[in-house]
């Protein structure tokens, strides 16, 4: 198989598709686009008009996959190792998907709605739309610290879709957000997610451009 992502190495949705990868340890090559070089961009669009990140391009189907969900699951279909983050009962399957939903929309969106409003010239700033963000933070956290057990990960005992969602979104979450000492399963959550090998290697390739996210 021939694997290429196109990404960016602290986009949020670009690390959960690299967890994933890490993860099933799926070989791949890494296509660094940087959106402000015109000739980059424009060659980005091409393969992908919206010029999201992440993207996969199976190089021996000829197909470029968006959607870092639709990415892991795709890995799944074609790379065996990568089919564990996704379990076999279809109950807990569910389950996977719909934590993976719970952390991308309620709590990667309202994060980078606080993220994108600190890059904004300050008239265009938007103070209402980010304390609803904020106050959805507190929502999604609280729901979080109910359904997480003390130990193990999001669904269950083994490392799944839903993880790869929770690792960028509570790490970035917690930097404009911080999680607070009444949120004990939610810290220890994000620490083991920290350690966990996939991400950790994430961490240490993101760590020379953390510099420029704006939290």
């Amino acid at each position: 198989m021939s694997f290429e992502l196109y990404y960016h190495p602290i986009a949020s949705y670009c690390w959960k598709a690299l967890i994933a990868l890490y993860e099933a340890d799926v070989p791949f090559q890494k296509r660094f686009v940087n959106l402000g070089d015109a000739t980059q961009r424009a060659a980005f669009l091409e393969l992908t008009p919206l010029g999201k990140f992440p993207l996969l391009r199976d190089m021996e189907r000829d197909r470029c996959i968006p959607e870092s969900s639709i990415v892991i699951e795709y890995l799944a279909q074609h790379a065996p190792s990568a089919a564990s983050l996704f379990p076999s009962s279809a109950e807990l399957l569910l389950e996977v998907r719909a934590k993976d939903r719970f952390f991308d929309l309620y709590v990667m969106e309202p994060m980078s709605k606080i993220v994108d409003d600190k890059i904004r010239p300050q008239n265009e700033r938007d103070a209402r739309g980010v304390a609803e963000a904020h106050a959805r933070l507190d929502t999604a956290y609280g729901m979080a610290e109910r359904f997480l057990r003390k130990s193990g990960w999001a669904v269950a005992d083994e490392f799944s879709l839903a993880d790869c969602a929770a690792a960028p979104a509570l790490f970035y979450a917690n930097k404009v957000h911080p999680l607070s000492t009444a949120l004990p399963r939610l810290q220890a959550y994000l620490a083991r997610l920290e350690a966990r090998p996939s991400f950790a290697r994430v961490l240490r390739e993101a760590e020379p451009y953390m510099a420029m996210f704006p939290g």
